[in-house]
């Protein structure tokens, strides 16, 4: 027997269990965004820095730069509890009364991300223990044992006590719980947590004859006579067993959304203003998104580009296509990213002047209703202290406090974007059970990076003007013209159903190599590699082919099956990394390879299935030859390329009267769009076309179609 996997409680620490519902939907808490009638703009403040007489220059400065939602309390838990059960809110009480005093609303935080130096002293045992067995110190952040139930219990006190004390204060606006669940380190190999996985699995599984069956126990002789001798999944001599491992990165992210819902669900019992925490969707992968989502009222994200990444534009436009997706579609909040350079990456590379607000509006334009920062002021001390800030070291004379003014005061030309929707005819299937399974040691080649595959792909539609959601493979897919599996390692045999069904419904469907290998526990499918998929796509897999270092392949297209693609693409596509032995069942071969380990067997091909078409790709190829291979595809979808010039972005939010053409220049050179409406920004109508210059942006409002 195995217990429904949504519901996954850790046994005696009794902590509260992640429901089915979803508040996002079924609450009018998330109609917050919208109901404020103006798109919320500020940053975590973090007054406990500074002598209270500097708090009056804050609001005044707040004021003139726009900021009308400030994050308080995040790392507060020493300040507000200085010893066990002793509270002191004096502080915060001075604080949030000023702030409404001046208008601003308060997104009240709960500082559980970071106990206090006291509580690693009463509760040594708490702390987080690597898998090599290190013992992590304090003076870091998120550093506790999730399944701890000191923790759990210390964690939802706190909760309880500003809950009650700060539910119904007129400046509370949102509920913060919590910081960054999952960073900088998420799994613990504690021995608490080591009888937590056990009570996780014995809920899962029912009994240990269905544990073994499951895990494959029978390999290696490991089979299990008896819940104690479970351990969690520490180094080993050589690699543990990848279904336990599995399981246990579920088991982590269960642990985590335990601690979400349990001070969750005691802030509700005292108050009824919308309660959300911060996901790092695209960043974070130990936690599973579309089950978090389904526990907020509204979904927000932080969001920090990659300063090594000349495109990370585009990493940008993924990560909030991604916010946006998990949100179910529903306006979000941007709830941190930078003004200027970040302190923790390699080389911390400054924003250049426009990048700022052009990074803010590209989260608007994909979503998102508030915009907000790390931090408001600068930071004189502290492992974050080269951060940029809203008000950064060098004060109100920078360009950084100047772009941040300016940005206040475009973010309040746009308020009747608010609570407009982006519309998609693209999906990419997004599985994080499918990426901790593929990311496990002994996979036939190192080069086998989801990640990578998922941002060739995605850059690719970027580039091609597509605007992108993702979505489960199990998800109702009828909506979308054309859907991208570039990742799709661990896939169901109902998720298989579930996209041959799309297919014959009359989608398009694109299917990476290395997909629909394993089931939910790790173990090849029946039938071989790709059985799944085999309905949908007319197709198997034989043998993996993988390529040695260095080593390439060319694609052949064909003339008739690639129509247009044969001029852009040369009738030769280049790829690298893999190549698969092909089985043909219903497919017909669209690409052949013309050297390396499959040289004159099926490189690309396309099945028809009902009134829909599934393609397979069965090497890796750059984003650049991408484009040969989707023109086809596109062809099947009925879409097309739109033609933007490059580094240039439209996203369209379409409202109950108007659409929003959200136009971002990347590039160098000043660009015509051809858009008829009104720019929000500046005020201009334009008749026909819009110019906007190298590094800007346009928001204009266009009537609807």
């Amino acid at each position: 027997m195995t217990a429904d996997p949504r519901r996954s409680p850790l046994g005696p620490v009794g902590a509260a269990e992640p429901s089915t519902a979803q508040p996002g939907v079924d609450s009018p808490r998330a109609q917050w965004l919208t109901g404020v009638g103006h798109v919320s703009y500020g940053g975590d403040y973090n007054p406990e820095q500074w002598p209270e007489e500097v708090w009056a220059q804050d609001m005044a400065l707040m004021r003139e730069a726009g900021v009308n939602l400030v994050s308080i309390g995040i790392f507060s838990w020493g300040l507000l509890e200085p010893s066990e059960g002793v509270y002191d809110f004096g502080w915060l009480d001075r604080l949030i009364d000023l702030l409404h005093a001046h208008g601003i609303r308060v997104d009240l935080a709960t500082p559980t991300a970071s106990p206090p130096a006291w509580f690693f002293h009463t509760y040594p045992h708490t702390r987080v223990v690597s898998r090599d067995g290190t013992v992590l110190g304090f003076g870091s952040r998120g550093m506790v044992n999730p399944s701890s139930p000191e923790y759990r219990r210390a964690s939802v006190a706190i909760a309880r006590e500003l809950a009650r004390r700060y539910g119904r204060h007129p400046a509370l606006a949102l509920w913060h719980v919590h910081n960054e669940y999952g960073a900088p380190v998420s799994e613990d190999y504690s021995a608490v947590s080591a009888a937590a996985f056990r009570a996780w699995l014995e809920r899962r599984y029912g009994t240990l004859d269905a544990l073994n069956a499951a895990w494959g126990t029978a390999f290696w002789g490991q089979r299990y006579g008896a819940w104690e001798h479970i351990d969690v999944p520490a180094l080993a001599p050589s690699i543990v067993n990848p279904s336990q491992r599995l399981d246990f990165a579920r088991f982590t992210n269960d642990a985590l959304l335990e601690c979400f819902v349990g001070e969750r669900d005691a802030i509700r019992a005292e108050s009824d203003v919308p309660i959300t925490t911060n996901f790092m969707a695209g960043a974070c992968p130990s936690v599973d998104l579309w089950r978090w989502a389904r526990e907020v009222d509204i979904v927000s994200n932080d969001h920090y580009l990659t300063a090594a990444d000349e495109r990370g534009h585009v990493g940008l436009a993924l990560a909030a296509d991604l916010t946006r997706s998990v949100a179910g579609g529903r306006p979000w909040i941007l709830m941190e990213h930078s003004t200027s350079a970040v302190n923790w990456q390699p080389r911390n590379v400054a924003k250049r002047p426009g990048e700022m607000a052009r990074n803010s509006l590209a989260h608007l334009a994909r979503g998102a209703d508030a915009i907000l920062f790390f931090q408001w002021r600068a930071s004189r001390s502290g492992a974050e202290k080269f951060h940029s800030a809203m008000l950064p070291h060098a004060g109100t004379g920078s360009r950084t406090w100047r772009e941040v003014c300016a940005l206040g005061a475009e973010l309040g030309r746009l308020d009747e974007v608010l609570g407009s929707r982006v519309r998609a005819d693209v999906a990419i299937l997004w599985d994080w059970e499918s990426f901790w399974a593929q990311d496990l040691e002994w996979r036939p080649s190192e080069d086998l990076d989801h990640r990578e595959r998922i941002d060739a792909f995605y850059d690719r539609l970027w580039r091609d003007g597509h605007t992108v959601d993702f979505a489960r493979p199990d998800a109702d897919l009828s909506r979308y013209r054309l859907v991208v599996a570039p990742a799709s390692y661990l896939l169901t045999a109902a998720s298989g159903a579930n996209l041959a069904r799309y297919v014959a419904d009359g989608g398009t469907l694109l299917v990476s190599y290395f997909a629909g290998i394993v089931d939910e526990n790790d173990a090849v499918h029946p039938g071989g590699f790709g059985a799944p998929l085999r309905e949908a796509l007319g197709v198997s897999v034989e043998e993996f082919l993988p390529l040695r270092a260095g080593e390439r392949v060319h694609v052949a297209l064909d003339r008739a099956a690639a129509g247009p693609a044969a001029d852009h693409a040369g009738l030769e596509l280049v790829g690298d990394v893999w190549a698969d032995d092909l089985v043909l069942d219903s497919a017909a071969v669209v690409g052949t390879f013309v050297d390396g380990p499959a040289a004159g067997r099926p490189a690309v091909t396309r099945n028809t299935h009902g009134a829909g078409t599934g393609w397979y790709v069965s090497t890796r190829l750059d984003v650049d030859a991408l484009a040969g291979l989707l023109e086809p595809v596109y062809r099947d979808a009925g879409i097309a390329p739109s033609g933007l010039p490059a580094d240039v972005e439209l996203v369209r939010r379409h409202g109950a009267d108007a659409d929003f053409a959200v136009v971002l220049n990347h590039g160098d050179q000043a660009v015509d769009l051809p858009l008829t409406g009104v720019d929000l920004l500046s005020g201009e109508s334009a008749e026909g076309s819009v110019k906007v210059a190298a590094g800007a942006v346009r928001v204009v409002r266009t009537a609807r179609p």
